[in-house]
């Protein structure tokens, strides 16, 4: 059951799994969030990747997750992914992902709220283009609010992924406080999850950005939750 679970909210193990459904997303007009997982230290993906895309064409408005685990690899897929159209997206630590920013000065950076230096990181990167990766624990919830309040009253467009109503909503109210227009920033949901809700929230005029994830590590990870996929 949670294999199948897992088959339903991954879009396949392969990069061309992900790419199919970023381009029947696209085609819709929705904006996607587009990350590749390897069951394993993998190089190949990226340049297979970035080759089907030159030969295909980027599927619309599509921002690429790019690990940060060794940055000159990094560098370089960012430099790739660019070129063919893709958006580019950073993911990993401070440390790493900072001297990739005077390359890429439009790239996105991954904030993760459940580590200790979420909010810190925030003040740094609110100018620039920001996606809020929510956590499950209650000390990320509790830290929630601080950092979009942070976000959304820096010049940066934040983008905030998460699939929870509350949070959705408290985003929503923050951004209407500080007199965001709605194409300022946007949510990232999941492919096939809470639909009905990223359809109430386009229609009334917000930017929903769907996180479309394939790859073995992601149906993995999904299958290995406690409790299986959810």
């Amino acid at each position: 059951m949670a294999r199948l679970l897992a088959g339903r909210l991954v879009a396949g193990v392969r990069v061309e799994d992900g790419l199919r459904v970023a381009a029947a997303l696209a085609a819709d007009g929705h904006p996607v969030a587009l990350e590749h997982r390897p069951g394993s230290a993998d190089d190949a993906w990226p340049a297979e990747l970035v080759d089907r895309v030159r030969a295909t064409g980027a599927p619309g408005d599509c921002e690429l997750t790019v690990p940060v685990a060794r940055p000159a690899r990094a560098r370089e897929v960012a430099a790739g992914a660019a070129a063919v159209g893709l958006g580019v997206v950073f993911d990993g630590a401070a440390d790493a992902v900072d001297p990739l920013l005077d390359d890429h000065p439009d790239a996105r950076v991954v904030v993760r709220l459940d580590e200790p230096s979420a909010e810190a990181r925030c003040r740094f990167l609110a100018g620039r283009r920001v996606r809020l990766r929510a956590g499950s624990r209650r000390a990320a919830r509790l830290a929630f609010v601080r950092c979009v309040d942070v976000l959304l009253a820096g010049d940066g467009r934040p983008a905030v992924a998460t699939a929870d109503p509350r949070l959705i909503a408290i985003t929503g109210e923050r951004a209407a406080w500080r007199g965001r227009t709605p194409d300022s920033w946007e949510h990232v949901m999941p492919w096939r999850v809470r639909t009905a809700e990223q359809q109430q929230l386009a229609a009334a005029g917000a930017t929903v950005r769907v996180a479309v994830v394939s790859g073995p590590g992601a149906v993995a990870a999904l299958v290995g939750r406690p409790g299986g996929a959810r």
